[in-house]
């Protein structure tokens, strides 16, 4: 078994669709990014990547490269989960913090929570969503900023076969 750490920052901005763990949280702002900006999805692809030995998502999805831009974080998720899984790795489970002044995120923390776990192909309960606030400090704290983390559980395939085939 293995361990990765995943974690992002991105400014809020007006005129972008807020995305936060693949889900569309309705907001005034939105993250500001090359990709569609999803923090969660992304500390969760560097955790992921991260816990395999596999680099970071700069490396795999580099904000410098045409075609990522505006990408849906969901489907870059999903190709770092076919490239752990063709490197003989799964996921075990996901733990993460979303830390944002606003918007509240406890209404959508089941969303997020499924939404993750189908992109991941695994349970819901083996996905686990926190949401914090940063008590009024710093930029996330003023609401100019969402922050990420992300935790990942990855395990080797056994004989070609996961917990989730079973």
């Amino acid at each position: 078994m293995r361990v990765g750490l995943g974690y992002d920052i991105h400014a809020m901005v007006e005129g972008r669709k807020l995305m936060i763990g693949g889900v569309h949280i309705p907001h005034d702002r939105g993250c500001l990014g090359h990709s569609d900006a999803d923090p969660l999805l992304h500390a969760i692809i560097d955790a992921v990547l991260g816990a395999a030995g596999l680099g970071d998502i700069g490396e795999h999805f580099p904000d410098t490269d045409k075609k990522y831009k505006d990408a849906d974080s969901a489907q870059l998720l999903k190709h770092t989960m076919a490239l752990i899984r063709k490197r003989g790795w799964d996921v075990v489970n996901v733990d993460c913090n979303v830390i944002a002044q606003a918007p509240k995120l406890k209404p959508f923390k089941n969303q997020m929570e499924s939404r993750i776990a189908t992109l991941i192909e695994i349970e819901t309960d083996r996905v686990n969503v926190k949401a914090k606030t940063n008590e009024n400090f710093d930029a996330v704290g003023r609401k100019e900023a969402i922050a990420t983390q992300a935790v990942v559980l990855i395990k080797k395939v056994r004989n070609g076969r996961s917990d989730r085939d079973a």
